[in-house]
């Protein structure tokens, strides 16, 4: 993992080597009118593109391999992790996670860091785990990731906080070494502060039903990220909390105050099982629908 290894937007694939017709020189014309007619019938040889290191916004800086190793622990890493690294760099976060059993791909702009990486991997007997591709980072999908992880910069950071939201799955984690995603509160932070660890929430706000358990009643949730709060018939909700897919929070029912736990999927959530609460302060046989 490095720090970002990208182009500017407007010239991210480097300098563009010119080729063909309009590199030749006049003086090679001629006759005018030979030279147009051969012009016409030759192939116009492929505009070729040259990496140039100096379109980079932002110099190759290695994660160091303690930090590597935290931000792998932060991350809840686990055999059958599927890690995907932006802006790989020569490699050594996906290799190290490898070796832990997961499995997964890097991207980076900089043909020799892939080269680099690819070659990494291969000495580290890791080639059928983890592979490393040439791409914009941008343009990368990510869903597939149970892990993501970075070291680039706030800015860059701030334009993929949609895509991450969006695109991976509720529960899936994103790691970032050295820098935060601003309103986004971290779930947790490395001892040293220098790594951080968001848990992708379910996007849960809204207008809900609440049916069954011999309860019955309205749930409007207002969410910011993790953090949330809203009514149950129209009282507020305590202790409300939501991590990743697992929802909880205590609402006021007929029958009193009730813990409800639950796993959100798209449009429902199905209870489940509270920890250290009380069986006889635990909603049970819910469920809530989205109705809005």
């Amino acid at each position: 993992m490095s720090l970002v290894i990208t182009t500017r937007r407007t010239r991210r694939l480097g300098a563009i080597a010119m080729t063909g017709a309009l590199a030749l020189p006049l003086a090679a014309c001629g006759d005018a009118a030979a030279d147009r007619n051969a012009a016409a019938n030759s192939e116009v040889a492929p505009v070729q593109e040259v990496f140039n290191p100096d379109n980079l916004d932002v110099p190759y800086v290695p994660t160091p391999n303690d930090t590597v190793a935290a931000m792998l622990d932060l991350g809840g890493l686990k055999a059958g992790d599927f890690v995907i690294d932006l802006g790989s760099g020569d490699g050594r976060i996906l290799v190290a996670a490898a070796r832990r059993g997961a499995t997964g791909f890097g991207v980076d702009i900089n043909p020799q860091r892939i080269a680099e990486a690819n070659l990494n991997a291969r000495n580290a007997g890791v080639a059928d785990k983890v592979s490393f591709r040439r791409q914009d980072l941008f343009e990368t999908p990510i869903a597939q990731a149970s892990l993501l992880t970075m070291y680039l910069l706030p800015e860059v950071n701030l334009k993929l906080r949609p895509r991450i939201l969006d695109e991976m799955k509720p529960g899936a984690r994103v790691v970032s070494h050295a820098f935060d995603m601003d309103d986004w509160r971290p779930d947790a932070t490395s001892a040293n502060g220098r790594v951080y660890l968001w848990i992708v929430p379910a996007k849960v706000e809204g207008a809900w039903r609440i049916t069954g358990g011999g309860v019955a009643g309205s749930l409007a949730l207002k969410q910011k990220f993790q953090e949330i709060e809203g009514t149950f018939a129209g009282k507020p909700i305590r202790k409300a909390t939501l991590r990743g897919d697992r929802i909880g929070f205590v609402a006021d029912t007929s029958a009193g105050p009730r813990q409800f736990t639950g796993v959100v999927a798209a449009n429902l959530i199905t209870p489940a099982k509270a920890e250290g609460v009380p069986l006889a302060q635990a909603a049970r046989g819910w469920r809530a629908s989205r109705v809005g």
